[in-house]
């Protein structure tokens, strides 16, 4: 870390440790989430981080960016993973959009005083994104958006989202690309998932019935919308692994804490070799997660973005992120279990960082499909 952001990272976590860390326990038990400590969080600049300033970011680079959100997450994963979501529809506005439209939704969303969502997932279409069922038929004016979308972050408390609707043949070709404002006629939500985690994160389903959708809201052109939805994953997959390295490294400080402190046959439990091995063990995941995200983060801001390093740091950082905070539950044993102490929030909160943004499972394809080309051209 450079000296700015030691600062930015410090005065980041003096704000989330007195503001948001005290009411986390109540609202995860109720599912609330807090408006006004989003807005607060925009106060410091961190809700458009990599945005340009003309439109209200703060222009920074993708690796402050990762530092900002490892740094929330040790606080709450949930809150992280808003601005992370409403970011990367930030990127896909200011990369996709004209001047007209980055111009009208993106000051609001950089300043924290409006949250962003995206709407690709369907019950039959999550990784198989060119399957999605959503319709957008031509009409006067603009496109009659019918179907619904699932597992929606923020779906409820967004105000814009960026909406994949089929506009033309089956297949990624005949996907199209929308923004879709909240109270738009025709577009209402479905119930609020009830989860294991992410619970002060609300996420909802969005049902489309003959929703409007004027011409100057759609993304680019006509059949575009699967290149839109592709353009911010790599970047996405990087800022759910650096979420993960903050809920890891919040685990590991509790634990380790906890292991000095905690008496055991008349010594802390550090002192015994079995924890220590255990605590050590966690510490290099830690940090191997960290390192592999700053480099992934480093292609980006390069111009050089290396998809496969992307997906190896998600893979990496999130299955680390549930195996320390599993292994954080086990160090405090029995009340690691209770909601007295943080580690079970973060080991609930963890299990989803291994399934958003592709499954681990399609990172690994990912990876191999990479490899393979790679090594068919050195071949």
């Amino acid at each position: 870390m450079n000296d700015f952001q030691k600062e930015l990272c410090a005065n980041l976590s003096r704000y989330c440790k007195d503001t948001i860390e005290p009411h986390m326990e109540h609202d995860d038990a109720e599912g609330k989430f807090n408006m006004d400590f989003f807005k607060g969080l925009g106060s410091y600049g961190v809700t458009g981080v990599t945005l340009p300033e003309i439109y209200g970011g703060a222009g920074l680079s993708y690796l402050d960016y990762c530092y900002i959100l490892e740094e929330i997450a040790k606080t709450s994963v949930p809150y992280a993973v808003t601005i992370s979501v409403s970011s990367m529809v930030q990127t896909i506005l200011n990369e996709y959009g004209n001047q007209k439209q980055k111009e009208k939704y993106l000051p609001a969303l950089a300043s924290g005083e409006e949250i962003g969502a995206f709407a690709l997932s369907e019950s039959h279409a999550g990784s198989d994104a060119g399957a999605l069922k959503t319709t957008a038929k031509k009409t006067e004016g603009g496109y009659l958006l019918n179907g619904t979308k699932m597992w929606i972050t923020s779906g409820g408390i967004a105000k814009t989202y960026i909406v994949m609707a089929r506009t033309g043949g089956e297949g990624s070709k005949g996907v199209s690309a929308f923004i879709v404002r909240d109270g738009a006629k025709g577009f209402s939500f479905g119930k609020a998932e009830k989860k294991m985690g992410w619970k002060t994160s609300p996420t909802r389903e969005l049902v489309f019935e003959n929703c409007f959708v004027a011409n100057e809201d759609l993304l680019l052109e006509e059949g575009k919308g699967f290149m839109v939805a592709m353009g911010g994953l790599d970047r996405g997959r990087v800022a759910i692994a650096a979420i993960g390295v903050g809920c890891a490294q919040r685990a590991l400080d509790e634990a380790m804490k906890y292991s000095l402190t905690r008496q055991q046959f008349k010594q802390p439990i550090f002192d015994f070799q079995g924890l220590q091995f255990m605590l050590a063990d966690m510490a290099l995941e830690v940090m191997s997660s960290r390192l592999m995200v700053l480099s992934a983060a480093q292609t980006i801001d390069d111009e050089k973005t290396s998809s496969k390093l992307c997906s190896m740091a998600k893979l990496k950082a999130t299955d680390a992120a549930m195996k320390v905070t599993t292994d954080a539950v086990q160090v405090l044993g029995g009340v690691g279990y209770t909601s007295e102490y943080p580690v079970e929030r973060f080991m609930r909160d963890a299990k989803v960082l291994q399934i958003v943004e592709g499954t681990n499972q399609i990172q690994r394809v990912v990876i191999a499909r990479h490899l393979k080309k790679e090594y068919e051209q050195h071949a």
